[in-house]
């Protein structure tokens, strides 16, 4: 039975630049003991903006370059969204990068109208289950956490499910209570990366990233302050409680149309 390290990294995002924001998490990335797994926040190399034509990227330009960069010299997969323009269209695109320069992408599916993402950006249709050292795992983006459908583990296609997110400081109570609900339903680890901070729009981030276990029991949290960690996701942990408490097997069959 092999664990997982997970390194979750929560900054304060510079707006609108990319450049430094990159430099930003080298320097954290530098830092980290071996880990199998680095994990960014939302929208990392701009902070949560509408603005997509400005700032959106090819899938060939700095940005993926460079997240492929620092998973060969890690050899760690990394992972976390940003502004991409693929075929005429804008995504808030996840980007699952390997060692070896492969890569898989998550478009968000929920976007959040209350901030006009939804006019500007493209959602996607497709969930993506992706696997590292024999775990399954479920990368998804901020506001589809509040839609536990999308995130439904039935049957048990994932054995962690992550979210990042820019989920602001005054939503942050809604933020805790569904990231342990979707562990505990789910019966996976469900881990969340957010931000800190203040955004040109004002908007105040508390951080609140955090790691639950199949239970709900918490085994992370970091709040208001930029902060990073190497975490231990335990296999016997898994299997046991699985074993223990099969409630998936009582879980109702649904298709998403």
């Amino acid at each position: 039975m092999t664990d997982l390290r997970v390194s979750l990294i929560q900054a304060d995002l510079k707006w609108h630049d990319a450049a430094a924001n990159r430099a930003l998490f080298e320097e954290k990335i530098q830092q980290l003991p071996a880990t199998d797994l680095v994990v960014l926040p939302e929208m990392f190399t701009t902070g949560f903006s509408m603005d997509a034509p400005a700032l959106a990227e090819e899938m060939d330009g700095p940005t993926v370059t460079w997240l492929k960069q620092v998973a060969q010299q890690t050899q760690a997969v990394v992972m976390g969204s940003a502004i991409i323009k693929d075929q005429g269209n804008y995504y808030n695109r996840l980007l699952w990068v390997r060692p070896d320069g492969s890569l898989e992408t998550y478009d968000k599916r929920h976007l959040f109208r209350m901030a006009g993402e939804c006019e500007a950006y493209t959602p996607g249709n497709q969930k993506l289950i992706v696997e590292l050292n024999g775990w399954k795992i479920c990368p998804l983006v901020c506001y589809d956490l509040r839609f536990p459908v999308w995130a439904r583990n039935t049957p048990l296609h994932y054995d962690v499910l992550i979210y990042i997110a820019s989920w602001p400081n005054k939503r942050r109570l809604a933020w805790q209570t569904l990231l342990r609900a979707r562990a505990i339903e789910n019966l996976a680890f469900c881990l969340g990366v957010n931000r800190v901070g203040t955004d040109a729009n004002g908007h105040l981030y508390a951080g609140d990233t955090a790691a639950y276990n199949l239970l709900g029991e918490e085994l992370y949290h970091s709040e208001h302050e930029e902060a990073f960690t190497t975490i231990t996701l335990s296999r016997a942990h898994l299997e046991e409680t699985r074993k223990k408490l099969p409630w998936d097997v009582d879980a109702d069959a649904f298709t998403i149309l």
